[in-house]
């Protein structure tokens, strides 16, 4: 379980898609960066723009802010020469079939289980959601006359809302 939520906080918003960073995945698998990116490009086929694609330098420069300093130190030892890759979920599925050693495998394997753990999560959240709708619904046609309850059953259910609502993973970028 540690390491699906060492993997889930390891997931940005990135173009709208979950994406991995090329720079944790090489930390995941335990090889070096230029390792796993070399690896790739000789690969390149199999690595559609809808699979990975290079940030760019204002993209950079916002994740370098979200993920903090303590993680650039080590990778700015020997200066970072271009810009990082980022991986979606399929790009991530796609480098088990290009790093073969077994910790690429156990780690493929966890980065899967956490993206499915996240779409179940907005799966089960969106039907809590509705469930929630359907409540209120049903107290705002049944119980129109004591205003005092109503208001205290909407109260109730706007926390019960802000409780379930998604910690943010990544950001959000609207590039044109």
């Amino acid at each position: 379980m540690e390491n699906l939520v060492q993997v889930r906080n390891m997931i940005y918003d990135i173009r709208g898609q979950k994406v991995m960073v090329d720079f944790e995945l090489a930390e995941l698998y335990e090889v070096e960066t230029k390792y796993l990116n070399r690896t790739v490009k000789r690969n390149i086929e199999r690595f559609p723009s809808d699979f990975m694609f290079q940030l760019t330098r204002e993209e950079w420069e916002l994740l370098r802010c979200q993920i903090g300093t303590s993680k650039m130190v080590r990778e700015t030892r020997g200066g970072r020469q271009y810009l990082p890759y980022v991986f979606t979920e399929q790009g991530v599925a796609m480098l088990s079939g290009v790093l073969r050693s077994k910790k690429a495998i156990e780690v493929n394997i966890n980065i899967m289980r956490t993206f499915v753990n996240m779409r179940q999560w907005a799966l089960n959240s969106k039907e809590f959601g509705q469930r929630l709708r359907d409540i209120e619904r049903y107290f705002i046609e049944h119980c129109k006359d004591n205003d005092k309850d109503i208001k205290q059953i909407y109260e109730a259910i706007d926390l019960l809302m802000d409780r379930t609502k998604p910690n943010r993973i990544g950001f959000i970028q609207d590039i044109k």
